[in-house]
């Protein structure tokens, strides 16, 4: 029972507006008008009074029904194309989900598979890669559909017809897409047929449970409501080769068995090879499942491959009842496995057919490809050690899979029902995504690291690179423990004795981490301010004793003869390698902020030990430094880049000369110059997220927000020009990567007029953080638009690489518009004063609180959703703070009200 007042009303009404999207159109303005009117009425009569919750279904004029599984997001009939969203677990590779409904980048072996759908025989002219097809019989009319959307324009041609996948075989009419990751739902109808299916899929994921969020699995699930007058028999049939030994790109399947298997509460095929090497990245195993109780057919093998008959005798024998008859079983590398459910659906009736994928690749390979070192390694993954194969993922999950899902729902439910812009809920949340792609694995003894980004069939750029993972918020703000081990990595094994990280590591760590031997000013600063967020996040004290002796190396490591800060004044003059991939010569903002935020860290965590001359030589400096970019690189308008030759400077060290592309060391290429750099206030995100506050003065970083938006942003990219690669075109619009107002070097730094989300975001979260309310969700907005499913998959911001790392600080986007801040050391928490409703998480639990004005305090509710904290303080940004008598401790499930006083 609810007790609903005036705000839930009113969130009511947006949630039935939200619900009546449907295939590219607003309900039925009228319907809509009597809907609302309704809702009034029912509030006016019951007002106070105690309600049930509001009913799961609302009919829509078109037979959607309002999803069990919550909604940020839906996409009509002209931008479901491009949609793929990943269900896997986070660092277990994917499988995804397609706007249409079929699935698509069965990337589970170890490497990205961008496009791979698993067809190993020679029917090229018509692969059935695998698919979910319905068959249905209502007395008068018998028929079957792939379990899809229809095909886009641009899929009919080909040297031999259409090359997409299943393209033969007959579609719904109709597919639209709604979602809130990491649920997503293809909605299939078609006039000519008495059904509607629901196509859903997700994977579990719990802000603080790394191990429940770290599954190879995707759930499926096909809900059919039958729409007719009469009684309809109905067949849900899957269809997967049995691939193991191919991942799309390398090896070969060899000898492969499929299995029919039955377990508790589950029953299916079970994949295996005799003959693919098991210590092979490609060997593993794979199942096929349903839940279902209802009457199942099963295929283990098909018929002997010939010229298309093996497919007609499937679709011919699947299509005759609905029921499977399974093949005798033949001599064949990559058998086919098929599995059927079959019931009645009575008129009005809807069915859940759930269908389970899971699988174990165990043999990770070293970093490969591209111009990484190869090593011929297994570092193995973590997910692997915690099942025995993919049945075993089967057998321990299932079981739990109902709890699973609800606390998923939990937690999206809490985090959409936020009063945070939703274009920002949507960047945070879809970013989230590339947790659980090849971007990002955990080795078998629990590190967790990344690529870049991803290519179609191997890593973009190896080594958990510093200067791009040290701009990503999500991992450490939702999954801490991941967090911690990369600093890990960066501190316990990139690192050596004299304070120089290797802003990329080689594996396997113990024998190679160190090998690349190069650093980059913004990644080893960045390191140190990320090291600071874990320890203030988790508030281990022995995590911070282990690793100091080497963070506070890597800050000395500035300091060294020729190094970024040789002459010790706070301000980085020397060569500064960095994120444009280039070095930097001369102080400049980018490397600036991330010194100082560097400065201020060490400072607090020196004075947290009792290493007070150290704190003080941090704090000396970070005077300094901060004091002389305001009165030297500040222009009036924005932060510039005083440009040193390195011919002018003394003893530059060599080991950071990495690549200087001029030749003329009095005139370096490759320079920012006095250009504005779209996300030269990095250092300053940083600092506001972590709570160090403002590194320079605050006009001024305001005031260069303001430039960034005057010289850096583009209603229009139609008439711009870009001789890089183009992640934004034509009408699109963007904030570019550098603007010039003035003069310009005569060859900038390369990037220069690309447009990249994650610096894109790092400004807008920067204008989020001054106020600049409008301008950032603006830019925001901007990008989200590109984003659309029509010119790009929602779920995939591709910089250097599919599912870049860098557009994962789209989390920042949240902490800016709450102002959450929290702090396990201090047990402290604070938000802004905003009065509403919030999510917020720690990487640890997470919750929600809601803010009420009062007549002379703000009313708070704390509510902790998964797991316990203690706090001492808390306090309303600009408002007030309260200190607790004794230390509050907020048990998981609990709620605590307190009032804050304005402070005087």
């Amino acid at each position: 029972m609810l007790k609903l007042g005036q705000e839930d009303h009113t969130n009511t009404q947006k949630q039935l507006i939200r619900s009546t999207r449907f295939t590219g159109k607003i309900f039925n303005a009228g319907s809509l008008m009597i809907s609302l009117f309704l809702l009034n009425f029912t509030w006016a009569c019951q007002d106070n009074a105690e309600i049930t919750e509001p009913s799961s279904a609302i009919e829509a004029g078109n037979k959607m029904t309002l999803s069990e599984w919550p909604v940020l997001k839906q996409y009509d009939e002209d931008h479901v194309q491009r949609i793929a969203m990943p269900i896997g677990g986070i660092g277990t590779g994917t499988i995804s989900l397609t706007g249409r409904g079929g699935l698509r980048d069965w990337e589970i072996m170890n490497r990205p598979a961008k496009g791979f759908n698993p067809w190993l025989v020679p029917e090229s002219r018509n692969q059935r890669t695998p698919f979910f097809a319905v068959y249905l019989d209502d007395g008068t009319m018998k028929t079957a559909r792939l379990l899809e959307g229809p095909l886009s324009d641009a899929d009919y041609e080909g040297s031999q017809g259409s090359v997409l996948a299943n393209h033969g075989l007959p579609r719904f009419k109709s597919a639209t897409f709604r979602t809130a990751y990491p649920f997503g739902e293809a909605l299939l109808s078609d006039p000519s047929l008495p059904i509607d299916v629901e196509v859903g899929a997700f994977n579990p994921l719990i802000p603080g449970n790394v191990d429940d969020s770290s599954i190879p699995i995707a759930v499926l699930r096909y809900k059919v409501t039958n729409t007719g007058d009469k009684p309809i028999t109905i067949s849900i049939g899957g269809v997967i080769q049995n691939f193991i030994g191919y991942d799309g790109f390398k090896g070969k399947a060899n000898k492969n068995v499929n299995s029919y298997r039955e377990g508790a509460g589950m029953r299916g095929i079970h994949y295996t090879s005799n003959g693919v090497p098991n210590n092979s990245e490609q060997w593993g195993t794979l199942s096929l499942v349903t839940t279902s109780d209802k009457e199942i057919s099963y295929r283990t093998s098909w018929k002997p491959i010939q010229w298309g008959s093996s497919s007609l005798d499937y679709w011919d024998d699947f299509t005759d009842d609905g029921v499977l008859e399974n093949r005798p079983t033949i001599e064949e590398d990559a058998p086919i496995g098929s599995l059927a459910v079959k019931t009645i659906l009575n008129p009005g009736q809807t069915e859940d057919f759930e269908f389970l994928i899971s699988w174990h690749f165990p043999n990770r390979p070293a970093w490969s490809g591209g111009w990484t070192k190869e090593v011929d390694a297994t570092v193995g993954n973590y997910y692997t050690t915690q099942y025995a194969d993919s049945w075993d993922v089967l057998k321990k999950t299932q079981p739990r899979l109902e709890q699973l899902e609800n606390g998923t729902k939990k937690f999206v439910n809490a985090f959409i029902e936020s009063d945070v812009p939703e274009v920002v809920k949507e960047a945070a949340l879809f970013n989230l995504a590339h947790l659980r792609t090849q971007l990002a694995f955990r080795i078998k003894d629990g590190q967790f690291l990344g690529w870049e980004g991803s290519f179609e069939n191997e890593g973009a750029c190896f080594g958990s690179c510093t200067h791009v993972w040290n701009y990503e918020q999500t991992t450490a703000f939702l999954f801490g423990e991941l967090a911690k081990t990369m600093r890990d990595v960066e501190f316990g094994y990139a690192t050596d004795d004299d304070g120089l990280m290797s802003f990329r590591v080689y594996l396997p760590l113990e024998e190679h981490a160190k090998e690349w031997g190069l650093p980059a000013a913004d990644g080893q600063m960045g390191s140190i301010m990320q090291f600071y967020r874990e320890w203030q996040l988790s508030g281990d004290d022995e995590f911070l004793k282990t690793y100091w002796p080497k963070v506070k190396k890597s800050l000395e490591f500035s300091w060294i003869p020729g190094g970024w800060d040789a002459d010790k004044d706070g301000v980085m003059e020397g060569s500064q390698h960095n994120t444009m991939d280039v070095e930097y010569f001369g102080p400049n903002p980018q490397m600036g902020f991330w010194y100082l935020g560097a400065l201020r860290a060490c400072e607090e965590m020196a004075s947290y030990q009792g290493d007070q001359a150290f704190a003080k030589t941090c704090r000396t400096l970070y005077a300094k430094g901060s004091q002389w970019m305001d009165d030297n690189l500040f222009n009036g308008e924005y932060y510039e880049q005083d440009v040193c030759p390195p011919m002018k400077q003394s003893n530059v060290a060599p080991s950071l000369m990495v690549g200087m592309g001029s030749k003329d060391l009095t005139k370096p290429d490759y320079q920012l110059g006095k250009g504005v750099l779209v996300d030269q206030l990095i250092g300053q995100v940083m600092s506001h997220i972590i709570g160090l506050g403002y590194l320079a003065d605050e006009d001024n970083i305001k005031k260069t927000h303001d430039a960034i938006m005057k010289y850096n942003y583009k209603e229009s990219l139609k008439d711009h020009t870009n001789f890089m690669r183009s992640y934004a075109l034509g009408e699109e619009a963007a904030l570019l990567m550098a603007g010039y107002p003035g003069e310009r070097p005569t060859t900038p730094f390369p990037y220069f007029t690309e447009v990249m989300t994650g610096f894109e975001y790092t400004a807008a979260i920067g204008m989020l953080y001054e106020g600049q309310i409008d301008n950032g969700l603006k830019c925001i907005q901007n990008i989200r638009n590109r984003y659309d499913g029509l010119k790009r998959s929602p779920f995939n911001e591709a910089e250097y690489g599919n599912h870049y790392a860098r557009s994962m600080i789209a989390w920042g986007g949240v902490l800016a518009i709450t102002g959450f801040n929290y702090s396990a050391v201090d047990k402290s928490m604070n938000f802004n004063d905003k009065p509403g409703r919030y999510f917020w998480s720690n990487g640890y639990q997470y919750g929600k609180v809601e803010i009420t004005d009062g007549e002379a305090t703000k009313s708070v509710r704390l509510s902790s959703l998964n797991g316990d904290l203690s706090l001492d303080s808390f306090a309303l940004n600009g408002y007030g703070q309260v200190e607790f008598e004794d230390t509050k401790r907020l048990e998981s499930g609990q709620v605590i009200e307190f009032e804050v006083e304005k402070n005087e």
